[in-house]
C-alpha cells in the first residue's frame, strides 16, 4: 500500500502563465498582492458597474461598494480593531454582509463568515476559539466611521477563516490567505471558461458563509467586474424570476437546488435563455439531473466543481465536454492544483484523496496537532476516498462519516458527540438516510438506557436542536433493543445501519 500520482498528460484548461516554485507548487504569475488590491483594480474599471443586488432590496455600483466598506472598516477601526484581528460576520446573504466582508478586509482584519444556522453553543465556541475582536451581528447597524489609510497587507497573510466541521465533535478554522482566495478565483475563470469583463451576471443561491458562495461565486465576480444578484435565502419561484428579471448568465448551485427548480411549474413559463454557465458541486449528482439540466438550460456549459472549505473551494472540475459521459466524476484538477492518491488498493484502485496547490489553506486556526495530521508535506489530506483515471478524479466514499444533505456537510462525530450527551441514551451512531431530493439526510441509531419513557425521540430532538445547527438535527431515528454492531476491534459497523427499513420520520417543527 503506498502513493500514486497520476499526472494530467494535457488539462483541458488554460495552463498560460503558470510557473513552478521552489516548493514544488503551480502558481498562477500576475496575481494581485491581496484581495483588497483585487477589489481596487475592479473598482478603478468599473466604477459605474453594478456591483451587488440584493434580491428584494438595495444595489451598489463597485464605486460605492468601495466607498461603503471604507466606511465600515473605519467604523470597525474605532471600535479597536487592528490588522490581524478578527472580524466575525453572522449575517444571512445580503448586501449588509457584503460591506460588512469588504469593510473588514479594508480594515486589514481577518474575516470570520459565520453559518447563521449554526447553535448558540457553536457561536460561542467559535468565537472564542477565534478569539473574534468584533462580531457584526443581524440587526445592528454596521460599524461606520471616517475612512483612512488601507493596512497594508501581503500575499502571505490570512485574510478569513472558514470553520469546518469536525471530526472530533469540534469545528476547526480554515486559515485562507489572500494567495489562496485570489488563486481560486482565478481558477474558477478558468476552469468555467468565463470571458475577463464585466457582461456577466451570477445569481448567488447558496450562503456567502461558504467558500463556494464567497470565492467560487462572489470574488470571482468581483474580480470580473460582474454583477451579483444575491438571494437573502434559496426559493425556487424567485430564483427563477431573478434568472428572467436580471437575465442571469451564470449559475452555481448544489444539485438540491436545481433538482427543485426544474421542479418548480413556474420553470415551463421562465425564459432562461441568458444563461450561459450552469455549474454544480457540492453532492453527489444522478445521471439523469445532469441531461435534465442540459435540456434545461439548453445555451450554457455545464461542469462540475469539488473542493473544500480545506482547499479556498475549487480543487477539480469536470467541464461541459465531459458532463454526459462521466456524470459521476468530479473531474480534473485545476491549472495549479495535483492530485494524488494514498493508501490505494492495488485491487480496486481507491486511495485516500491528496491536493496540493496554491489554493490549499495555511492550516487550522491555533490548532497545530490537527494541521500537521492533515496538511503533510505540503499535501492536503482530504479524507476522501477517490480512484484516478487517466487524470479524472471520482470520489467513491467519505472515510470521515459525513453526511452530505443537499450540500451541506454534517459530520456523523460531531452530532454522535451531542446525542450522547443525552441522559437516556446509551450509545449512538449516525448515518446518512438516502433522499431523492437532498441527496442524504441525518439519521440516528439509538440505543436507549433501560426505563426510558415513550417520549425518548421527541426528547432527543429537542435536546439536539438546543444544541446543533437545523440542518445537522437528526431527521430520522431508529430506536435499537440490543447494542450497536461492532467489529472484533470495537468499531461500529455503520454499514449495517444504513438501511432504508425501520426509520421513524421525525415530525417537522
Amino acid at each position: 500500500m503506498g502513493s500514486s500520482v497520476t499526472p494530467v498528460e494535457e488539462s483541458p484548461f488554460d495552463t498560460t502563465g503558470i510557473e513552478v516554485g521552489a516548493d514544488g507548487i503551480r502558481r498562477y504569475t500576475g496575481l494581485p498582492r491581496t484581495v483588497v488590491d483585487m477589489l481596487r483594480s475592479t473598482v478603478e474599471r468599473h466604477p459605474d458597474r453594478t456591483a451587488i443586488v440584493e434580491l428584494g432590496g438595495p444595489s451598489v455600483t463597485y464605486a460605492e461598494l468601495w466607498d461603503r466598506a471604507l466606511r465600515v472598516a473605519g467604523g470597525l477601526r474605532d471600535a479597536g480593531v487592528r490588522p490581524g484581528d478578527r472580524v466575525a460576520i453572522r449575517l444571512g446573504n445580503g448586501l449588509d454582509w457584503a460591506l460588512a466582508f469588504w469593510g473588514g478586509h479594508l480594515a486589514g482584519a481577518v474575516v470570520l463568515p459565520m453559518n447563521i444556522r449554526l447553535a448558540e453553543p457553536e457561536v460561542e465556541y467559535i468565537l472564542g476559539d477565534a478569539d473574534a475582536a468584533y462580531v457584526v451581528l443581524p440587526g445592528a447597524p454596521l460599524p461606520d466611521g471616517e475612512p483612512g489609510e488601507v493596512p497594508i497587507r501581503e500575499h502571505g497573510d490570512v485574510a478569513a477563516l472558514f470553520y469546518t466541521s469536525g471530526t472530533t465533535g469540534r469545528p476547526k478554522g480554515a486559515m485562507v490567505t489572500h494567495e489562496n482566495f485570489l488563486s481560486s478565483v482565478e481558477s474558477v475563470i478558468r476552469c468555467r471558461k468565463l470571458e475577463r469583463g464585466p457582461d456577466h451576471v451570477g445569481l448567488i443561491s447558496v450562503p456567502l458563509f461558504h467558500v463556494t458562495g464567497c470565492c467560487s461565486q462572489f470574488m470571482s465576480q468581483m474580480s470580473l467586474g460582474g454583477t451579483s444578484v444575491v438571494m437573502p435565502q434559496f426559493e425556487p419561484a424567485a430564483f427563477l424570476a431573478a434568472i428572467e428579471q436580471y437575465r442571469v448568465t451564470l449559475v452555481t448551485a448544489v444539485p438540491t437546488i436545481y433538482e427543485l427548480t426544474l421542479r418548480h411549474p413556474a420553470f415551463a413559463t421562465t425564459d432562461v435563455s441568458s444563461v450561459r454557465t450552469a455549474s454544480y458541486g457540492g453532492a453527489p449528482i444522478a445521471p439523469e439531473l445532469v441531461h435534465r439540466l442540459l435540456e434545461a438550460f439548453p445555451a450554457a456549459r455545464l461542469g462540475n466543481g469539488f473542493g473544500l472549505s480545506e482547499t479556498s473551494a475549487l480543487a477539480t472540475f469536470l467541464p461541459h465536454e465531459y458532463t454526459l459521459e462521466h456524470a459521476d466524476a468530479v473531474g480534473f484538477p485545476t491549472p495549479v492544483n495535483e492530485v494524488r492518491l494514498e493508501n490505494t488498493d492495488p485491487e480496486t484502485g481507491v486511495g485516500e484523496l491528496l491536493v496540493r496547490g496554491p489554493n490549499v489553506v495555511a492550516g487550522y486556526w491555533g490548532d497545530p496537532a490537527r494541521t500537521a495530521e492533515t496538511f503533510v508535506d505540503g499535501w492536503l489530506h482530504t479524507g476522501d476516498l477517490a480512484t484516478i483515471t487517466d487524470g479524472m478524479v471520482r470520489i467513491v466514499d467519505r472515510a470521515k462519516d459525513m453526511i452530505n444533505r443537499g450540500g451541506e456537510n454534517v459530520y456523523s462525530v460531531e452530532v454522535e458527540y451531542v446525542l450522547t450527551e443525552h441522559p437516556d441514551v446509551v450509545e449512538v451512531a449516525v448515518v446518512g438516510v438516502p433522499d431523492p431530493v437532498m441527496g442524504e439526510k441525518v439519521g440516528a441509531v439509538v440505543l436507549p438506557r433501560d426505563g426510558a419513557g415513550d417520549d425518548l425521540v421527541p426528547s432527543l430532538i429537542a435536546f439536539a436542536r438546543e444544541r446543533l445547527a437545523d440542518y445537522k438535527v437528526p431527521q430520522f431515528i431508529r430506536v435499537l433493543d440490543q447494542p450497536l454492531p461492532r467489529n472484533a476491534g470495537g468499531k461500529v459497523l455503520k454499514t449495517a445501519l444504513r438501511g432504508t427499513e425501520g426509520w421513524v420520520e421525525v415530525p417537522r417543527r
